[in-house]
């Protein structure tokens, strides 16, 4: 462990040169093979380097040469859960908490794993002890407010938030957050700050961020002409750089769809009833389905997660951005239904629980609601729809996950209409070839008549009728989604017609869905 060699790696680790860590990892190595220092340098580059596979073999090792170490097997989840091994990634982050680490890092590591395995106590409990450990976080801070807003202590959150712009005014997600957690007012809003660092702030992503939250600030205050103005800037500084194509997406709908040419006979899938899948374009009421369901007390939510999207592209050979891959067409004609089906709910169990249904809400999902069918043929599909121009909007006005290929249509309000038909022309293709699998609920039929939509649903389910979905406000669960305020209210109807408060600003959206077809409701 005094290979001089052992400080430069670390530094560059520290400033994330990861492919001078890799190189200095492996100097390490030759000089002395049973350093797990060295092992540790090596992993963590190749980690970063997005070779968890490889990253996982030098961990590994590090952690049997220093068993007392935590640090190493926490790097080892954080590649499982990059691998999409969710319950691996899960079972070693208890391994590590259970050595209760002092390093604030590595408890911060630990809550990221806890949050995007759905396990969102355990990352509360994992990022209040990093911030206990390294109070002037402010990274810590964000991730520690960002799971209290899930939780619902939007009080805490604030505190929190206000904390780690104390600690870095440049923290620009920080600055989103906080005029996402509450409805602004003329006597209580972030704006003065919030121009004021815009006006110093150059680069593409502080603009982005900033403009986003005046943009909800001032739609919280009426100005709509204003806010509009903020909104597409702020986008159009988020997606300068992502060099978008319709046409990609246009093709892998397509591709999805020639997939399933004719109506699908009975697949000899896996024999399970439990999944209930909510699935539509992103806030179309995705989440307040959710809420419902999961109200009730056969059913439990598992969250937002990319499990069946992932176990698919382990089933089709583990292609690179799948579904984008012209070879994915051809190797889905292999799969082994009764195999993915299990592959699926295997990587799922640590978060379905023992209740006898479980609901999985990845809206995206609607790409592949045909391989569900066939994978699980017991599993119920759930698909929201809204109007048309609300949907758009709303996902214009949204960040979704940035290094997530699955949104970039939502940087432009053109592209991201010209998306919402290429959605609304499979959802007519898995009507046409999965007969009755699908119930497709309205937003705003179940806003205007809650409980006839709800029996509606729950029948549909299997699932005998509970007073307990009426009142899904009630529902003390996290929600880590970007509905995580709205369906802590009772249902109302703020949402809806929301696009025609900047109706002047949308005639290129209203031509561009007109055109394919496709109205304001």
């Amino acid at each position: 462990m005094n290979d001089p060699i052992h400080a430069v790696a670390m530094a560059a680790l520290d400033r994330g040169d990861w492919q001078a860590a890799q190189a200095l990892g492996a100097r390490m190595l030759a000089r002395s093979p049973g350093d797990p220092q060295a092992y540790y340098v090596a992993g963590v580059a190749e980690s970063r380097l997005e070779q968890p596979a490889r990253a996982i073999e030098y961990l590994r090792r590090a952690a049997i040469l220093a068993p007392a170490w935590p640090e190493p097997l926490a790097e080892v989840s954080r590649a499982y859960l990059a691998m999409g091994m969710v319950p691996a990634a899960v079972e070693v982050a208890n391994r590590v908490l259970a050595m209760m680490p002092a390093n604030g890092v590595t408890l911060d590591m630990l809550g990221v794993i806890y949050g995007q395995a759905g396990l969102h106590e355990c990352a509360r409990a994992a990022f209040q002890a990093a911030v206990d450990v390294l109070p002037d976080s402010a990274s810590g801070r964000f991730n520690l407010a960002s799971t209290l807003a899930f939780a619902g202590d939007l009080d805490a959150a604030e505190e929190q938030f206000e904390a780690c712009l104390k600690l870095d005014p440049r923290h620009w997600r920080a600055h989103l957050f906080l005029s996402q957690l509450r409805r602004q007012s003329t006597g209580r809003n972030h704006l003065g700050r919030l121009r004021a660092a815009l006006a110093e702030a150059p680069e593409a992503q502080a603009r982005f961020y900033l403009n986003l939250a005046i943009a909800k600030e001032l739609e919280d205050l009426g100005n709509y002409e204003q806010a509009f103005e903020h909104l597409t800037a702020g986008k159009a500084a988020g997606g300068a750089e992502r060099g978008y194509s319709l046409a990609r997406d246009a093709g892998a709908f397509e591709r999805i769809a020639g997939c399933f040419p004719e109506p699908v006979d009975d697949h000899d899938g896996c024999d399970n009833a439990e999944p209930i899948f909510v699935i539509g374009m992103p806030r179309s009421g995705t989440t307040l389905v959710e809420r419902i369901l999961s109200s009730h007390p056969m059913v439990r939510s598992a969250g937002e997660l990319r499990n069946f999207m992932v176990a698919l592209d382990s089933g089709t050979g583990g292609l690179p951005g799948f579904i984008f891959n012209d070879a994915f067409a051809e190797r889905a004609r292999d799969i082994d239904w009764s195999r993915l089906g299990s592959l699926y709910l295997d990587s799922i169990r640590h978060l379905s629980g023992t209740a006898p249904h479980f609901v999985d809400k990845l809206p995206h999902n609607f790409l592949f609601a045909g391989f569900i069918a066939c994978a699980l043929p017991r599993a119920k599909i759930v698909c929201l729809r809204r109007d048309a121009v609300d949907t758009c909007l709303s996902n214009f006005r949204q960040v979704f996950a940035l290094k997530s290929p699955y949104f970039d249509y939502s940087f432009d309000l053109l592209d991201t209409g010209r998306y919402y038909l290429l959605f609304d022309r499979l959802m007519s293709h898995w009507r046409r070839v999965l007969p009755g699998r699908i119930l497709e609920i309205q937003y705003e039929d179940l806003v205007a008549d809650q409980e006839d939509n709800t029996r509606r649903l729950l029948d549909f389910c299997g699932l005998p009728w509970d007073e307990a979905c009426l009142s899904f406000e009630q529902n003390q669960a996290p929600v880590a989604t970007a509905s995580a305020m709205q369906v802590r209210n009772a249902m109302n109807r703020n949402s809806i017609g929301r696009w025609r408060h900047y109706e002047a600003q949308l005639s290129g959206l209203l031509q561009v869905l007109a055109e394919g077809g496709v109205h304001p409701r």
